[in-house]
């Protein structure tokens, strides 16, 4: 690619970039916590009442035009247009499943997006489904063995998480991330190049401080900041719908890696797969909350996590919001990529993950980008990746340990 070539790149790119951040996806679709807390109270009293969700808020058409424009002029002659055209296309898709949020095309668009529960896990012969529910078979005795505790037991402030991450964090970046707390955020935390928020009103404990500093400030935060920093492709900061499955594939991974997530972490990522399932087939939103009960969930817990399946969805089921699939998904393919990549002899396939937010073929697909140059080698890397020896031995083991089949082991039987 010569440098007029590059400059046209890097026009595109920039102009994706500003379209991009015009996009609202979970802030826009995501209820309210005023929404579940009404849900709860009536659910408390005895009142098995659907909960009401405000409407979502549709976008013009402006935003489509401007995507199909910079879909046109992307050169699929070489592997820097074609990044740019499959994520545009990615953004046109999701900006019209918001704007038609609660119905089938909706869930038409998430499931061509994020996928589904009936997905193929890679390099094996089951979907996602049957992996999550496996996953949960497998530990259904530990986890009654080791009982989670009650979320009032324990009671770390958002206020206290955020000093510890920035104490965690400090020196780690030229430019502090800064940590702030969030009345109406839904979720427990979300990240961007320069700030992570955290929930306010919430009971953290010290196993969520270590999960959201690997998940949201070592590989989200981190990625984005090395996407922005890149030379051309500068929508290489975007987190871009396409990207998602690899961006918290890495990211869970990186909480697996590390030891930073339990079992019942684990067990949740595998309920959110058949809370889909189950929403997808009909149930409605109380009957995936009472579900989410019977295995275990307190209200809270459950009350959040039905939310996610349904927002921008329909509450009477059918219809919903299906990124959730992409988490047990992603650390399927992230772990089964890196097992690869070790085999293969390609360390460097390690450092690509965090130039920027990219899919796993993306790595593969922009190879001659990054040996011209023209996508530069990430400014930060996470402490777990940068020792690739450690990693190497993780992954190795985990490959030969997939030989033994527990089922025909007993305890009184190893030597």
């Amino acid at each position: 690619m010569n440098g007029i070539e590059a400059l046209k790149v890097r026009e595109l790119s920039d102009e994706l970039v500003k379209v991009a951040k015009r996009i609202k996806v979970l802030s826009v679709i995501s209820w309210p916590p005023a929404t579940v807390e009404a849900f709860l109270a009536d659910w408390r009293a005895g009142k098995r009442r659907l909960p009401e969700p405000p409407p979502v808020e549709k976008r013009g058409k402006k935003i489509d035009q401007r995507l199909g424009e910079i879909i046109e002029r992307a050169d699929t002659g070489h592997a820097a247009g074609v990044f740019l055209k499959q994520t545009a296309e990615s953004y046109r898709a999701i900006a019209a499943m918001v704007n038609a949020a609660g119905t089938e095309e909706a869930h038409r668009l998430s499931r061509e997006v994020y996928g589904g529960p009936q997905e193929a896990v890679p390099g094996a012969k089951l979907d996602q489904l049957a992996a999550a529910d496996e996953l949960l078979d497998a530990t259904a005795a530990l986890a009654a063995a080791t009982p989670e505790a009650d979320e009032n037991e324990y009671c770390i402030t958002a206020q206290a998480v955020a000093a510890d991450l920035r104490r965690r964090w400090r020196g780690f970046f030229e430019k502090p991330i800064r940590i702030v707390v969030d009345p109406n955020l839904t979720s427990k935390a979300a990240a961007s190049a320069n700030r992570v928020r955290l929930r306010d009103a919430t009971c953290f404990s010290e196993m969520d401080i270590a999960q959201l500093s690997e998940h949201e400030i070592g590989v989200h935060a981190l990625t984005s900041r090395n996407g922005r920093a890149q030379p051309m492709l500068t929508a290489l900061s975007l987190s871009a719908p396409r990207t998602t499955a690899t961006q918290e594939g890495v990211a869970t991974f990186a909480e697996l890696v590390t030891g930073s997530i339990d079992l019942a972490r684990l067990r949740r990522l595998a309920f959110r797969v058949r809370a889909i399932h189950l929403a997808e087939q009909g149930a409605d939103y109380i009957e995936v909350f009472e579900w989410l009960l019977s295995i275990g969930e307190q209200p809270g817990e459950a009350a959040r996590t039905a939310a996610r399946v349904f927002r921008g969805g329909d509450v009477r089921g059918r219809y919903v919001f299906t990124k959730d699939v992409v988490y047990l998904r992603g650390l399927f393919a992230v772990h089964t990529f890196l097992r690869r990549a070790i085999v293969e002899r390609r360390p460097d396939f390690i450092r690509r993950l965090f130039v920027g937010r990219l899919t796993l073929t993306d790595i593969v697909d922009l190879e001659p980008l990054f040996e011209s140059g023209h996508v530069s080698d990430p400014k930060y890397i996470p402490p777990w990746a940068k020792n690739v020896r450690n990693l190497a031995a993780f992954l190795a083991f985990s490959s030969t340990i997939d030989a033994i089949r527990l089922r025909s082991v007993r305890l009184d039987a190893i030597e």
